[in-house]
């Protein structure tokens, strides 16, 4: 539905507007959406690309009429969302419960329950020091006390008065008393006191009829026969009110007082301590002045201005305004309607009148204290309000009126002015309503005019400029029904601009207020108050509770439930619904009987059916809001299993948004409780039967769903499949230590002599590399003597084997496999075992070991150390940590000495835990040695460890809310809480957090220098294609730079748009350079665990702030940021793009190649598949099989067409693929035929031609190739022969580079022209030097990288770009 007019400006289309901001690649949206044009844009470019794929050749057709500036410039930017700002860095926090956030709460809300009023006015016989003009003012609660009897005139007065306060708080208690004696203002006191308990009273003192207030702070009353006037000491008044109290002095020289109970506190002698605590004054004049006299104000005239402001304001105000001719005072007694009326005249100059003093007040005030006096009791808050306006019309009359605390001078606020013109305007209206009862009145335009004023604010203003004066009026228009929709429009917009805003608007008080509109039912109000709530939330979490208790709660279910609202503001109403039973048990019970679960499982299950992609954010939310539910809540969660979530959810472990599957893994992590959960108690018995296999049924559905995204490209997500292994590995650690002792059987004689190629072990003193399954367990040898041999062992082999298959974990007499004794799960040692879990499967464990390994080796630090620590929850433990040099003396250089990909794992000693029980203290760990110790000479590094960690099994009370059978006695810390948290929730708060309805301003900045750069590179291209390429050969050397690396250069990169290489070497080090400069910017560690080079480094994003991508030579990719700043690299994201080795293979040789056009990554090395890499979805998109029993040596993906790309074999055959090509294979050749040898480089020629491939192979020939003519090359050069070690093809330029191992950079053209020939100079020290070991070319200009196994890079450049 249309959002009516109002909210086109910003809110009509708020799911655009919610982020027309993602491509300027600030990322402060997730890939969530889109602007509206550029995903138009992208979406037709996707359809031109993918228009035709009925045959090559059409595709071939359609994708050349691509324009040249857009095939050459991608328009893909990857990684730059929020999870990749600091994933590695920091751990998010989710809305907060203290801090910033519960200052605004009123602490102790209060109020004023007895008013004890005290009138001295001794009617007919003034004091003694005052002498009266004439005319004198002369009413007093707008009575002339000489219109009727003394006595009479008394008590009226007294009435009315009473009759004034009584409007502001009607359940207010009043007592008067009339011209009293000491003891009768005591007795008073006391009762009011006695009445109110611990409320507030209220002590209002007139004086008018006797002598000012002393020096020393007494008040004067009289005695019984009215011949004496009887000091009452201020201290007196004070002992027997007691605090809270506030008193009203309405005499002259009121200061006197004030000034005297100042003192009081300050002395600390007030008979009641604290009384300092909660006192408030407020005196009609300073000490020096006399109250004015004037028959133009009343006689009491301060008393007037607190309790019948609007009658007193219009009075003063008349005197003064234009209207004072044509308007008769008297009128303004006539004023019709009611003053809680605001359809009525005066009704709305009531609330004009406050919305204006509450304005001035929230302005000159600090906020504290306008909290304490404006927030926190009504009639505290209306005295104050009208106070205000005593100011400003006594202070007309040179008389200042005085208040403790102290305000700040409020009489001249600009803000007076809009009063005075609304009251005008009421005013000139006022005699026509007068004469005719039914004439119809016009609403004041002050609050359509506040509300545009702020709005400008809102245009105009920032966290950094002064507040808006208008948010008390925005509060007050919340009553209005009228303005009510516009005042939560700007609302929203202004909680937009970021937390402080958030937190501004908390502390004048909106929160009432929009927790009491969620009990309307107008259908145009929910989406804005759901985008209130949502920003309220984001900061305070606190606020849960009164949700819950308002049963605010069931208003966001009915609007997650309408299937009318937008997708993102439904995910609103799921994130305030996930705040809501976040860790709130009162929560998590409501939203049950509210069919929450229900309706979020409905809403994820349609979304898989419909082929229409769902809004991401929702699905997101759908699944936080169900994980937090479930979060340690054995009901919700045995609801959620009955209806079949798992089931439901396990399809969105495959969605593109990585943010999507992480929160998903979350929700079913949450679930994996259960299965230990609800057996404790003792409650499964034998009617539990059926449930129990449903439940393990299930559990079996989550763990084997989780299992297949063990290596997600994803931190975020993997992050959380560690959190949940965690999970289940503490509720079945029983069933899982065993299986990991198989697993890592300390290998046995028998069993280890049973393999053939560890049989001559002996005495050889040299170790073996294990199977890359038992790999990390073993640590080779003596240092001295690590030789390796490069033995491989097949993972089917029966040492991968045997261990799982021996001896099965459940039997009663597990003992037998475990050589000693450890794992005893039954009955050991007489403790009886108290895990109640139930056993899954045998299979589902020992397929769970592997994946804990295979996180504990993940390439992102982060995920790695949470990899370890499930690893040691089941009884692994990392005994070696670094082992840098470990291939230092080794039989091949840089082969490592163990098999795992990260040593980091080189030793891992199983320590199981033989019953856990803990005698009040913390655990005690003896690592006792072995009983049948292993070979020395071959485990010398291998520990079994014995830990005896003694913990007595508390059973939990069922209601304590932890789902943990194992409560420590001494510290009632349970051992849950050490399990690894997630994070996905804190970090998907954020997005709410941050503004949703506006673009950053950083963007038009980034989008300034893409421009430029785009300009750049354009200009390159086209010389880079018009002008013809002059030599390049030793002369041409521009720079030269010693990397030091002690291995050589592996791999080096050319940056576009600043003279900087990059180059990496064997031990994973990177090293940035400025070539015109000659200066390191930089050099740092790709990893700590250094295994086999580093085979690649990429630029992602080169238009915009680029990313550099280093793959290392065992395919983990991992990508940084802010690589040119010394120290400050930091990890983007990190995966492992391999998956799947050949038995018995382990790569080292692992190719990658990146298209930015695409936004893939191709991966492929000693594997049967190439895989492909969608870095946006950050997810394996495709594995094409390479049909090909060799495996590939050399990747290439083209640069201007989407989804091609080229892969060269160790067998020499080169293939073309295309992802849009039905079988993605568009065909393949073997051009390289007089010697069999691996192709080493391969490269599409520069230009828009789809089928031109260079192709370079080991025996020293480059082969010139044109896939639609399929026979054979074109153009053959043989160049170096049998030694050809890198080649390079420029981009855009027609010219091609080869080098080879005979130290030889040869440069030819596309016609096969030799252009130069570079050889190496003899380096600094004369030695030998190695081959060339890499070569690259500057994207947009002829220049050429060389590195060389000598660690020197060198730059060469044309004589055209020198010139230049």
């Amino acid at each position: 539905m249309a959002l009516g007019d109002l909210m086109t400006s910003r809110f009509s289309q708020l799911s655009l507007a919610v982020s027309n901001h993602v491509m300027d690649g600030n990322g402060s949206n997730g890939d969530y959406l889109e602007d509206a044009a550029s995903a138009d844009m992208a979406s037709q470019r996707r359809d031109f690309d993918t228009a035709s794929t009925s045959s090559y050749a059409n595709a071939v057709a359609s994708s050349a009429t691509v324009p040249t500036t857009m095939a050459y410039l991608p328009q893909t930017i990857v990684l730059c969302e929020l999870r990749h700002a600091a994933f590695e860095a920091s751990t998010p926090t989710g809305p907060s419960d203290s801090g910033l956030v519960s200052k605004w709460r009123p602490k102790d809300r209060m109020k004023t329950g007895c008013v004890a009023l005290v009138l001295c006015l001794n009617i007919s016989v003034d004091p003694p020091d005052v002498i009266k003009i004439s005319p004198c003012a002369r009413m007093e609660c707008w009575i002339d006390p000489f219109s009727m009897a003394p006595q009479k005139a008394l008590e009226t007065i007294g009435k009315n008065l009473r009759d004034q306060y009584e409007r502001w708080q009607p359940k207010a208690r009043c007592k008067v008393e009339l011209d009293p004696t000491v003891d009768e203002v005591k007795k008073l006191c006391n009762t009011c006191r006695r009445y109110a308990k611990s409320e507030r009273v209220l002590f209002h003192y007139n004086g008018h009829g006797v002598p000012k207030p002393t020096a020393n702070g007494e008040i004067w009353l009289f005695n019984k026969s009215y011949t004496q006037y009887i000091p009452l000491p201020i201290s007196d008044l004070d002992s027997w009110l007691r605090t809270p109290s506030i008193y009203v002095f309405d005499c002259s020289a009121a200061g006197m007082i004030v000034n005297a109970f100042i003192e009081l506190l300050d002395s600390g002698t007030s008979s009641y301590p604290g009384s300092a605590r909660d006192c408030i004054l407020l005196a009609a004049c300073e000490a020096h002045e006399t109250l004015p006299q004037s028959a133009e104000f009343p006689a009491d005239v301060f008393t007037s201005c607190l309790t019948t402001p609007i009658k007193m304001a219009l009075r003063w105000f008349c005197t003064r305004s234009l209207l004072h001719e044509s308007l008769d005072c008297s009128l303004i007694d006539k004023i019709p309607g009611r003053q809680n009326d605001r359809k009525t005249l005066l009704g709305e100059l009531n609330w004009i009148f406050t919305a204006v003093t509450d304005t001035i007040a929230w302005n000159v005030l600090p906020h504290e204290l306008f909290r304490r006096l404006f927030r926190q009791d009504l009639l505290v808050a209306s005295l104050f309000r009208n106070f205000l306006l005593a100011e400003r019309i006594m202070r007309s009359a040179n008389c200042s009126p005085v208040s403790y605390p102290m305000l700040p001078p409020t009489h001249q606020h600009h803000m007076w002015d809009a009063w005075d013109m609304a009251a005008e305007i009421c005013l000139s209206q006022l005699p026509a309503l007068v004469e005719d009862p039914n004439a119809e009145f016009q609403p004041s335009p002050f609050f359509t005019e506040q509300l545009t004023a702020f709005e400008v604010w809102l245009d105009h203003g920032s966290e950094h400029k002064k507040p808006p004066e208008q948010l008390p009026i925005v509060l007050q228009v919340l009553l209005s029904q009228c303005h009510r929709f516009r005042a939560l429009v700007l609302l929203g917009r202004f909680l937009d601009m970021g937390p402080w805003a958030v937190d501004l608007a908390l502390s004048v008080g909106i929160f009432p207020y929009v927790l009491k509109l969620l009990q309307t039912t107008t259908p145009e109000l929910r989406q804005i108050l759901v985008f209130i709530w949502t920003k309220i939330l984001a900061l305070d979490k606190s606020c849960q509770v009164d949700l819950v208790k308002d049963g605010g709660h069931v208003y966001f279910i009915r609007f997650l439930n309408s299937v009318e609202a937008y997708p993102e503001q439904r995910a609103m109403a799921a994130f305030v619904l996930a705040v809501i039973v976040d860790g709130h048990r009162r929560g998590q019970e409501a939203c049950i009987e509210a069919g929450l679960i229900h309706v979020c499982l409905k809403h994820l299950h349609s979304s898989m059916q419909n082929d229409v992609q769902t809004e991401p954010l929702f699905l997101q939310w759908l699944c936080l809001c169900l994980g937090k539910l479930w979060e340690d809540f054995t009901e919700a969660q045995i609801i959620g299993l009955q209806a079949d979530a798992p089931a439901i959810c396990a399809p969105l472990l495959s969605e593109p948004q990585p943010e999507v599957r992480a929160s998903a893994v979350f929700a079913l992590a949450t679930l994996l409780d259960i299965g230990f959960d609800s057996f404790r108690d003792g409650v499964g018995g034998d009617e539990e039967c059926d449930d129990d296999e449903k439940t393990r049924a299930e559990i079996i559905v989550i763990i084997k769903s989780l299992l297949n995204i063990v290596s997600d490209g994803s931190p975020l997500v993997r992050a959380e499949v560690a959190v949940a292994l965690a999970r289940f590995a503490f509720g079945h650690k029983q069933h899982l230590k065993s299986i990991a002792a198989a697993y890592w059987k300390p290998q046995s004689n028998s069993l280890l002599s049973s393999l053939p190629s560890l049989a001559n072990i002996n005495g050889t003193g040299s170790g073996n590399i294990v199977s890359s399954q038992i790999g990390p367990l073993i640590r080779v040898g003596n240092d001295n003597s690590s030789v390796v041999r490069d033995g491989r062992v097949s993972t089917s082999s029966p040492l991968a084997t045997a261990g799982v298959m021996h001896g099965s974990p459940l039997s009663d007499d597990s003992s037998q496999h475990s050589d000693s004794g450890i794992l005893n799960d039954g009955i050991s040692n007489g403790v009886i075992r108290h895990s109640r879990s139930k056993p899954l499967d045998n299979a589902m464990y020992s397929q769970c070991v592997p994946a804990m390994c295979t996180l504990a080796k993940d390439p992102s630090p982060r995920i790695a150390t949470l990899g370890r620590r499930v690893l040691s929850i089941i009884g692994i433990e990392q005994v070696a940590k670094s082992v840098k040099s470990a291939g230092s003396s080794s039989a091949r250089p840089g082969e490592p000495t163990t098999s795992s990909t990260t040593p980091s794992f080189a030793g891992l000693a199983r320590s199981s835990s033989w019953f856990d029980m803990n005698g009040g203290h913390l655990p005690l760990t003896f690592r006792t040695p072995p009983v049948s110790p292993p070979r020395q000479n071959f485990l010398t590094g291998m520990r079994r460890v014995c830990s005896l960690e003694f913990r007595p099994h508390l059973m939990n009370s069922p209601d304590s809310g932890l789902a943990d059978p194992l409560l420590g006695s001494s510290s009632g810390v349970s051992e849950r809480s050490l399990l690894p948290q997630s994070t996905i929730y804190n970090f998907s708060c954020g997005h709410f957090s941050k503004p949703l309805l506006t673009a950053s301003d950083d963007s038009e900045e980034l989008l300034a220098i893409r421009e430029e750069r785009e300009r750049f590179a354009l200009e390159r291209i086209a010389k880079c294609q018009h002008s013809s390429v002059s030599k390049l050969n030793n002369n041409s050397q521009i720079a030269s730079w010693d990397t030091r690396f002690e291995t050589g250069t592996r791999t080096a990169l050319l940056q576009p748009f600043s003279p900087i290489v990059i180059a990496a070497d064997e031990s994973e080090r990177i090293r940035v350079w400025n070539y015109e400069e000659a200066t390191l910017l930089n050099g740092f560690d790709n990893h700590d665990f250094p295994e086999k080079g580093i085979s690649k480094l990429c630029l992602l994003n080169e238009l915009d702030e680029s990313l550099l991508l280093v793959a290392s030579g065992d395919g983990n990719i991992r990508i940084w940021k802010d690589y040119t700043v010394r120290g400050k690299q930091k990890l983007v994201t990190a995966f492992s793009s391999i998956q799947g080795h050949k038995p018995g293979v382990r790569s080292l040789s692992t190719v990658v190649d990146w298209q930015q056009q695409s936004g893939y990554l191709y991966a492929s090395g000693e594997i049967s598949s190439v895989m492909i890499w969608d870095l946006d979805k950050e997810q394996l998109i495709n594995s094409i099989p390479s049909s090909s029993d060799c495996s590939v040596s050399a990747l290439a993906s083209s640069q201007v067409h989407a989804g091609q790309f080229a892969a060269g074999f160790v067998d020499g055959s080169v293939r073309l693929y295309d992802v849009r090509a039905p079988d993605m294979l568009v065909c393949a050749t073997r051009p390289h035929t007089q010697q069999v040898e691996r192709v080493v480089g391969i490269g599409f020629q520069p230009g828009l031609d789809q089928g031109k491939i260079v192709s370079a192979s080991q025996a020293g020939d480059i082969q010139f190739l044109d896939i639609r003519n399929q026979r054979d090359a074109y153009l053959t050069i043989d160049v170096h022969r049998g030694s050809l070690t890198a080649l390079a093809v420029h981009r855009h330029a027609p010219i091609i580079a080869s080098g080879s191992a005979k130290q030889l950079i040869k440069v030819f053209s596309l016609e096969g022209e030799q252009l130069g020939v570079i050889r190496y100079q003899h380096t600094f020290m004369a030695q030998k030097i190695g081959s060339v070991s890499c070569l690259t070319f500057h994207p947009y200009q002829v220049l050429l990288a060389a590195g060389a196994a000598d660690a020197c890079v060198s730059i060469y450049a044309d004589d055209n770009s020198q010139t230049r």
